[in-house]
C-alpha cells in the first residue's frame, strides 16, 4: 500500500489562518479548501496505512507465537493438529513426538519464519527459524538427506509407526516400508536444503555450515554419473510390493526430483560461489536429454532404468509414458536453453511436443476438462487406465487395462496439459536473440553472483491478485482468541487399530480415498474438523506480508 508522505507541524494551521485572513477570489478560496481537503486525507490515509500495517504486524506475531510456543515440537511441525492437541497428521498421522520434513511441514515454516523476519526486521522471527533448524540438524541423516519425517522418541519408534500405521496405508506405498535413507520425493531433502542455506546465508553464522555441506554432499553423492538422481539415496532394493522391483533406485523424474536438485545446486554455486557444482548441474540438466525416448514416442516416464528405459514406480504407477511428466520436462528443457543458450536443449522440444498431441484425445470424446491420458502405453500409443479392488492393504490390489471407466479416485489417470502454451513458448526463444533469451543467467560468463530471494515461502500458498486489502482484513478479523486461524483439517485417517485382512470388506473401495477401517490412508471427511493447519498459517501470513512489502 502507498503510505503517502505527512505535512510538516503547523502546515495545516497555517493554511486554514492564510485563508480566513486575507482577502480572495473564489477561484483561491476554492484552491486552498482543495489543498486542504488533500492534505487532511493524505493524514487520514497515512493513519490508516499505519494502522492496517499495525494490525498485520500484530496478527501475525500472535499467530506465529502461538505455533512456535504451542505447536511445534523441538522446533518442528507436522501439517494438521485437532485443537487439542489428541491427533495431528502430515501425510499420514503422526505421533506426537514426530515432525514432517515433506512440505508443508518444518522445512516450510522455517522459509516462512526468514519471510518474516525480511518483512519486519523483528529478532523473534529469526529466532524460530533457528528453532526450525535445530529441528532439521536433528533429523538430517548421516548421507546428509531427509526422511519425509523424524520421529525424536528415536530409530525403534519411528519403526513402529512404519510397521504399523505406515504399513496400512493402502494408497501410500513409500510408507509401506522402512528404508532408513533420505528421499528426494515431495521436495523433501531439498526443501530442508534450501532453508538451511538460506539461514547460513542470512548471517553467516558457522554453526549452519557442517549441516548445508552434508546436504550439498548428498545431492553430489546420490547421483549418477549419467547425470539423473534416484528416488532415495544411499540405494536400497529391499521392498518388492506384489512382484514388482524396487523402484527407489530409479532415475526420477516425478515430482520434478532432477528440477529440485539443478535448482538448489544452481543456488548453491550462485550464493556460495563453489564452483565444483557446475559439473553437477551440466549433467543434471544434459540428464533429460539422454532419457527422452525416440520418435514416434519422444516423451518421458515418471522413472528409468539405468540403461535409459522407461520405468514403473508404486503398483498404481505403470511401466510407460507419462504425459504430465514430459510436459514439465519440456518445460525445464526451455528453462536450461534460457540457463545456457545451447540449442541442444531445444532439438528435440518438437519432437515432445508432436507427442503429445498424438495422444491428446479427440474433440468427440468427453473427458471433462481432461486432454490426456496420464499413461501411454509404450508400443501402442494407447491410454492406459488404474483400477483397484479389495479393501486395504492385505487385501487390495491395483491393476491396469484399457477402461476409462470406475478409476480409482486418489490419483488422476486423466491429465489437463496446455501444449499450445508450451509450443508457443518453444517458437518464441527459437526466434529469440540468443543474448535476450539468456538475459541474467547465472551460468552466462560475467553473470556476477546473485542474491537469495528475500521471500521464499508464497510458493507454499499463493496470495490471489485481487482485493489485497480485503484479505488483509479477513486474515486480520479471522485470527481467534487463542491465536490460530481456524481451518477445516484438508485430511483425516481411520486411527491404527490392527493390520489389514487378507479376506476383503465387502464394499466398493475402487473410486475412494480411503478403504476399510483398517486402512490408516488419508482421506477428505465429509464434514471436516476444525483445527489448525501449517497450510493456513502459510497462507495467512503470505497476504500479511505482502502487504507490508506493498
Amino acid at each position: 500500500m502507498t503510505v503517502l508522505a505527512a505535512a510538516a507541524p503547523g502546515t495545516v494551521r497555517r493554511t486554514l489562518r492564510s485563508t480566513i485572513r486575507r482577502p480572495a477570489s473564489i477561484r483561491m478560496l476554492v484552491l486552498a479548501a482543495t489543498t486542504l481537503a488533500s492534505m487532511l486525507a493524505g493524514h487520514a490515509s497515512l493513519a490508516a496505512a499505519q494502522g492496517s500495517n499495525a494490525a498485520a504486524l500484530g496478527a501475525m506475531k500472535k499467530a506465529t507465537t502461538f505455533m512456535v510456543e504451542k505447536v511445534s515440537y523441538n522446533g518442528g511441525y507436522v501439517w494438521s493438529y485437532l485443537p487439542d492437541m489428541k491427533r495431528r497428521w502430515g501425510e499420514m498421522e503422526a505421533r506426537e513426538t514426530m515432525v514432517w520434513i515433506q512440505p508443508p511441514g518444518t522445512a516450510s515454516m522455517g522459509h516462512m519464519f526468514l519471510d518474516a523476519y525480511h518483512a519486519t526486521g523483528d529478532e523473534y522471527y529469526y529466532h524460530a527459524a533457528e528453532q526450525v533448524a535445530s529441528a532439521l540438524i536433528w533429523g538430517q541423516l548421516p548421507s546428509g538427506g531427509w526422511n519425509y519425517l523424524v520421529d525424536f522418541a528415536g530409530d525403534r519408534s519411528l519403526k513402529d509407526w512404519y510397521a504399523t500405521v505406515g504399513r496400512n496405508a493402502w494408497r501410500l506405498e513409500e510408507f509401506q516400508h522402512y528404508y532408513g535413507n533420505g528421499t528426494f520425493d515431495d521436495q523433501v531433502s531439498t526443501d530442508a536444503a534450501k532453508f538451511v542455506l538460506r539461514i547460513y546465508v542470512e548471517k553467516h553464522d558457522p554453526r549452519y555450515k557442517p549441516s548445508l555441506d552434508k546436504a550439498i554432499q548428498f545431492v553430489l553423492d546420490s547421483q549418477y554419473p549419467i547425470g539423473g538422481w534416484p528416488q532415495r539415496f544411499p540405494l536400497k532394493y529391499d521392498f518388492n510390493k506384489a512382484g514388482h522391483d524396487d523402484y527407489t533406485s530409479y532415475i526420477t523424474f516425478n515430482d520434478d526430483v532432477a528440477w529440485e536438485n539443478v535448482s538448489f545446486l544452481l543456488e548453491c554455486y550462485q550464493i556460495l560461489g563453489e564452483q565444483r557444482l557446475l559439473d553437477a548441474i551440466i549433467r543434471g540438466m544434459n540428464s533429460y536429454l539422454v532419457t527422452q525416448q525416440g520418435p514416434p514416442q519422444a516423451g518421458w516416464s515418471l522413472q528409468h532404468t539405468l540403461d535409459l528405459k522407461p520405468a514403473g514406480a508404486r503398483t498404481y504407477e505403470p511401466k510407460s509414458l507419462a504425459t504430465h511428466t514430459t510436459a514439465s520436462n519440456i518445460g525445464h528443457l526451455l528453462d536450461f536453453y534460457q540457463l545456457t543458450g545451447e540449442t541442444k536443449f531445444l532439438a528435440r522440444v518438437p519432437d515432445a511436443l508432436d507427442w503429445l498431441d498424438s495422444v491428446k484425445y479427440p474433440a468427440n470424446e468427453q473427458h471433462g476438462n481432461y486432454t490426456h491420458p496420464t499413461f501411454v502405453e509404450l508400443g501402442t500409443n494407447k491410454g492406459l487406465y488404474v483400477h483397484r479392488r479389495g479393501s486395504n492393504a492385505i487385501s487390495g490390489q491395483y491393476y491396469i487395462d484399457y477402461d476409462n471407466s470406475h478409476l480409482i479416485g486418489h490419483y488422476s489417470s486423466m491429465r489437463r496439459l496446455d501444449t499450445a502454451k508450451l509450443r508457443k513458448r518453444y517458437e518464441d526463444l527459437k526466434a529469440m536473440p540468443v543474448e535476450k533469451a539468456t538475459e541474467g543467467s547465472p551460468l552466462i560468463p560475467a553473470a556476477g553472483r546473485a542474491m537469495l530471494p528475500k521471500f521464499f515461502a508464497e510458493q507454499y500458498a499463493p496470495v490471489p491478485a485481487d482485493d489485497l486489502a480485503g484479505q488483509v482484513r479477513k486474515s486480520i478479523s479471522s485470527l481467534n482468541g487463542a491465536g490460530y486461524w481456524p481451518a477445516p483439517i484438508p485430511q483425516i485417517s481411520h486411527p491404527y487399530t490392527k493390520d489389514g485382512s487378507t479376506e476383503a470388506t465387502p464394499g466398493d473401495f475402487g473410486g475412494t480415498f480411503v478403504g476399510d477401517e483398517t486402512d490408516t490412508s488419508p482421506y477428505k471427511a465429509p464434514d471436516a474438523p476444525i483445527g489448525i493447519t501449517t497450510q493456513e498459517y502459510l497462507r495467512n501470513m503470505n497476504i500479511l506480508i505482502k502487504s507490508l512489502r506493498e
